[in-house]
């Protein structure tokens, strides 16, 4: 209890509030990250082909609120703080892998507005990344050149310089027109035309809805769709990488949402767009990226809604015949997660007892023994085994540490142990208490 953490309060707080509402965190993932070692490892090693110039693709597969989102944000930080960019979407109704009405081109829309870095890890980085790089090129000529900055010959170095970046992108799908419109960026940072630069994020943030209006303020002839999004993620990778940063990740959540379209050729045809995804990154068509997506065992495994009702999916994704449960293989593209042990819950609950106790500034009252009792009962509900969360019992806990800190005078350990706990109940008991004055 002495090694209590030191954590702010503003990172304590959206710790707190948001594990209480049911939601991961996105600061403060160090102070409460416990297990998924191995998990961690495997994408880390992933992390590290990406930088080297290759590209991966995971699944990370388990029950709702068993710490998949938990993981891809952890993956997140991680790699931010290597110089790494991140984007991140959920996936809706409205947000697809592959539309006719804009749910493709709404999840890059997503994808780009989360688009996050070490110095902006909230979101809206695509701004700061593009002036970036454009001063460090203009830093590294100063350097090499020596001349000054307002000099004819240091302008034309610099663009120069710019095209050597932008060059290597031409070879690509789309390329020319990323290219140009990186050159039209630099000329209008140079100038200082705000207006125009604001129009070209405008494209790349997939915002023009029309060819017509698009050459009329940029001179290209070329919108983002829902067809070809996915090749402007394999641009802006290729491109971050030359901007000086370690490659792209892209994380991707609930594909549930796809499991869940009702008619089957949609759901084929975004089942089509990840195995193309899938392919480049395995074949070296995509390099710099890095793609991560999270769903159910049931969206994913289904062989009638899931991802292995596409055959083409299936026939690569799923276990061989040596795999079994109980023997992890974390060189896979699926990562099933496994539930947290007893043991990772006990430490787990201690971290948020602290920083709970920190947050409202009172000494610590409840015990380890205390905290072992509360886990003994939340997993001996009937059929804990197969169902409980990570979730669940953290969102018991601190409404257990709130319920101790507003009422001080009570006994901890004969609350945990007494019928007051909900789930310390037998179920037979439970009902007849609740119903107890229900007469017809």
């Amino acid at each position: 209890m002495n090694n209590r953490p030191t954590v702010p309060k503003r990172i304590a707080s959206a710790i707190i509030n948001s594990l209480k509402g049911g939601v991961v965190p996105r600061i403060g993932l160090p102070y409460i990250t416990v297990g998924r070692e191995l998990e961690i490892d495997a994408l880390l090693h992933d992390v590290a082909i990406i930088e080297d110039g290759g590209a991966s693709f995971r699944f990370i597969v388990g029950k709702y609120g068993s710490g998949k989102s938990f993981l891809l944000q952890t993956i997140r930080s991680h790699v931010m703080d290597k110089g790494f960019v991140v984007v991140d979407a959920d996936l809706s109704p409205e947000r697809r892998l592959q539309g006719t009405k804009g749910q493709g081109l709404a999840t890059y829309k997503e994808l780009i507005r989360n688009m996050s870095t070490k110095t902006r890890p909230d979101g809206g980085a695509l701004t700061l990344i593009l002036d970036r790089w454009i001063s460090s090129v203009q830093a590294e000529t100063a350097a090499e050149t020596g001349l000054a900055a307002d000099s004819p010959e240091f302008a034309n170095a610099v663009e120069k310089k710019i095209y050597e970046v932008i060059s290597a992108l031409n070879e690509m799908v789309h390329g020319f027109d990323f290219a140009k419109l990186l050159t039209i960026y630099y000329r209008s940072y140079a100038s200082g035309d705000d207006e125009s630069k604001a129009k070209v994020v405008k494209w790349f943030r997939g915002e023009y809805s029309t060819k017509t209006e698009a050459k009329s303020d940029l001179g290209v002839n070329i919108i983002i769709t829902d067809d070809d999004w996915y090749e402007y993620i394999k641009l802006f990778a290729a491109f971050l990488k030359r901007a000086g940063y370690g490659g792209l990740l892209v994380l991707i959540d609930e594909l549930v949402n796809i499991y869940k379209i009702p008619n089957a050729i949609t759901r084929q045809y975004n089942y089509e767009k990840i195995l193309t995804m899938y392919n480049d990154t395995l074949q070296g068509k995509a390099k710099h990226l890095g793609i991560i997506m999270g769903g159910t065992p049931q969206c994913i495994e289904d062989t009638r809604r899931g991802v292995y009702s596409y055959e083409a999916l299936r026939s690569r994704l799923a276990e061989g015949r040596f795999g079994r449960e109980g023997v992890k293989d974390m060189l896979a593209p699926v990562i099933h997660l496994s539930p947290l042990t007893y043991e990772e819950m006990l430490v787990l609950t201690e971290k948020l007892a602290d920083i709970h106790a920190g947050l409202f500034g009172y000494e610590r009252v409840i015990s380890q023994d205390d905290l072992v009792n509360f886990i003994k009962l939340e997993f001996g509900r009937i059929g804990s085994g197969s169902h409980i969360t990570p979730r669940e019992v953290i969102r018991d806990l601190i409404e257990l540490l709130d319920i101790i800190y507003q009422n001080p005078g009570i006994n901890v350990s004969e609350f945990i142990l007494s019928d007051s706990m909900p789930s310390a109940a037998p179920e037979g008991e439970a009902a007849e208490e609740e119903f107890a004055e229900f007469t017809i």
